[in-house]
C-alpha cells in the first residue's frame, strides 16, 4: 500500500504543478488588468506585455533552480533578458500577482524575494551588497510598490503596503505601511494606512525641501521681530506659489 501511494503521489505532482503554473498566470494577468489603465483585454496583455513574459519565464527557471537544473535555469533567464529587457536571476523568489509595469532595465537578484501583488516600474534594481554566498537582495513585502528607477539595495526588508518612490535609492530596511523618497532614501510613516497597491506616484512627500522651506520662513519671521522687516538680500528666502526667487540664483 504504501508504495502504491509514493506512486500515485509521484504520478500526480506533475499535474498539481502544472495547475499551479497557469493559476498563477491567471493572477498575473488579472494584476495587469488591475492596475493598468492602459490594458484594454486580457489577450492583448498576454501577447504584448514583456513583464509577464519576463515573469512566467522566471517561473520556469526557478521551478528548474531550485531542482538544480541550473545551468539550463540561467541560459534561459538571459535569453528572457535579451528578449524582454529584464533581468531576473533564477534564484529570486517571486510572489504571485508580481507586476512589472513597461519593464526595461528591471533587475532581481538572486537571494531577492519578492512578496503578492508588488508592483515595479522600469529601471528597478533589486540589488546584493555583500560578496558573501548568502541573503544579500532584499525582501519585498505584500503590495509593495516600487517607482521608477528607485534602486533596493542589500538584505534588507520593505514591509507591506509600502511605496518607494521614483529615484529613491533604499539601503536599510523599511517599516510596513510607509513611503520612501530620496538618496539615501528617508522613510516616512503613512498616517492613514492603505492595504491596496498606491500608484499614486504625485503623492510623495518632498521631506528636504518642506524642512528648509520652514527653517527659511522662521528666519524671516525672527528678522521682522529684530528689525521690524525681513530684508531681502540677506539671504534666500522661502519660495512663493511653489516657485523660487532671489538674487542668489543666476540663470
Amino acid at each position: 500500500m504504501k508504495t502504491n501511494s509514493l506512486s500515485s503521489y509521484s504520478l500526480i505532482q506533475p499535474f498539481r504543478s502544472v495547475a499551479n503554473y497557469f493559476s498563477k498566470i491567471r493572477r498575473d494577468v488579472a494584476s495587469v488588468i488591475e492596475r493598468d489603465p492602459a490594458a484594454r483585454s486580457w489577450l492583448e496583455v498576454m501577447l504584448v506585455y514583456s513583464g509577464l513574459h519576463a515573469i512566467w519565464v522566471h517561473r520556469i527557471t526557478h521551478w528548474l533552480w531550485v531542482r538544480n537544473v541550473r545551468f539550463l535555469a540561467r541560459w534561459l533567464s538571459q535569453a528572457a533578458r535579451w528578449l524582454t529587457g529584464i533581468e531576473i536571476h533564477p534564484g529570486a523568489t517571486i510572489g504571485p500577482g508580481f507586476f512589472i509595469d513597461h519593464g526595461m532595465g528591471v533587475v532581481i537578484g538572486e537571494t531577492a524575494e519578492v512578496g503578492a501583488d508588488v508592483t515595479l516600474y522600469h529601471g528597478v534594481t533589486l540589488g546584493g551588497t555583500s560578496l558573501t554566498k548568502g541573503k544579500r537582495h532584499p525582501t519585498i513585502g505584500d503590495r509593495v510598490v516600487i517607482g521608477a528607477g528607485a534602486k533596493v539595495l542589500g538584505a534588507i526588508k520593505i514591509g507591506a503596503d509600502s511605496r518607494v518612490g521614483a529615484n529613491a535609492v533604499v539601503v536599510k530596511s523599511v517599516p510596513p505601511n510607509s513611503v520612501v523618497v530620496g538618496v539615501p532614501g528617508q522613510i516616512v510613516k503613512r498616517s492613514q494606512p492603505t492595504h491596496a497597491p498606491d500608484l499614486n506616484h504625485t503623492s510623495l512627500p518632498d521631506i528636504l525641501g518642506v524642512t528648509l522651506k520652514e527653517l527659511l520662513q522662521r528666519v524671516d519671521e525672527l528678522e521682522s521681530r529684530v528689525n521690524g522687516h525681513a530684508d531681502k538680500h540677506s539671504h534666500i528666502h522661502a519660495p512663493q506659489d511653489e516657485a523660487w526667487e532671489g538674487v542668489d540664483f543666476s540663470i
